[in-house]
């Protein structure tokens, strides 16, 4: 049953190649009268004919990515629905034939298939991990360095410079390609066959905090706010204006700006401030052991 559905969707299939094939492409006064009568218009025969006219070239770019393990019918279907694509943003009066156009998005919508579909983990994130999904084959082959053998530092320069990306874009790439999809359910090492060996999702690291260590870090900052916001209560408004301004703030204030501020000079703000931070250093002694703690500069 499995091989006659196969062999009817293979006849299917050269059927619809054949009819392609067979529809003439379209002149250039044509092509235009066409593209003119679809987008003024919304004559959808108008539309009919200009695509139908540029089906060879769905065929003919699927084609040249037949080698990427996905079936040609499908990317024959992606590359339609980039040909509607072009067809819906088509501009008739800038000049450009709509078989130029359409090709760039046909290209387009059966790469985007591909990087889907290649594998079940994203492939192709980045526009440099694109671009190097689709040359890198082909440049490992001008290098000819087996094609099981890992690039050279050299050979990555090479392919970098040649795709205008990064090295270590190349380095990410070359390891993508290289290993395989696996599940995390499956066992690791050499114990497969104990079904009470390791999957590998218990040997992922997470790295953020435990939740002991989250929790001692949120109640030790909340005691250290309470710290300064106590000891600031010694200070005259000035000496709070200068230590928050200077010490309290993301981006810190500059002593010159201060002085303009407050209508005294630079060295006048570092004088306040350097005995303000005194005055807060002797305060908090009293309440901790150390000082330091609380994230005051050094006097």
């Amino acid at each position: 049953m499995a091989q006659s559905q196969t062999d009817r969707s293979d006849r299917a299939n050269r059927r619809y190649t054949k009819r392609a094939m067979a529809v003439p492409l379209l002149e250039e006064k044509r092509e235009l009268e066409l593209a003119r009568r679809w987008r003024e218009e919304s004559d959808e025969g108008a539309l009919h004919e200009m695509t139908t006219a540029y089906m060879r070239l769905v065929i003919s770019m699927a084609t040249r990515f037949r080698n990427y393990g996905l079936p040609h019918s499908d990317l024959v279907q992606e590359g339609n629905v980039g040909l509607m694509q072009a067809a819906a943003r088509f501009d008739p009066d800038r000049g450009v034939r709509f078989s130029t156009y359409a090709g760039w998005w046909i290209r387009a919508s059966i790469q985007d298939y591909i990087l889907r579909n290649w594998s079940i983990v994203r492939t192709g994130t980045t526009a440099s991990h694109k671009t190097l999904f689709f040359n890198l084959r082909r440049l490992r082959a001008l290098i000819d360095n087996g094609a099981n053998a890992s690039l050279s530092s050299q050979d990555r320069i090479f392919i970098a410079e040649k795709l205008g990306v990064g090295v270590d874009d190349v380095a990410t790439m070359e390891a993508r390609l290289a290993a395989g999809d696996r599940s995390l359910n499956a066992k690791a090492g050499e114990l497969q066959g104990d079904e009470n060996a390791l999957e590998w999702q218990d040997l992922l690291v997470d790295e953020r905090p435990l939740p002991e260590e989250s929790a001692a870090e949120s109640h030790d900052s909340q005691r250290r706010s309470e710290w300064i916001e106590n000891a600031l209560t010694v200070l005259n408004d000035r000496e709070l204006k200068i230590i928050k301004a200077r010490q309290l703030q993301e981006e810190t204030v500059t002593l010159e700006a201060l002085g303009r501020e407050l209508g005294i000079s630079k060295e006048r703000v570092r004088q306040i401030e350097h005995a303000a931070l005194a005055k807060l250093r002797t305060e908090l002694t009293q309440m901790v052991n150390d000082p330091s703690e609380v994230g005051l500069v050094p006097l």
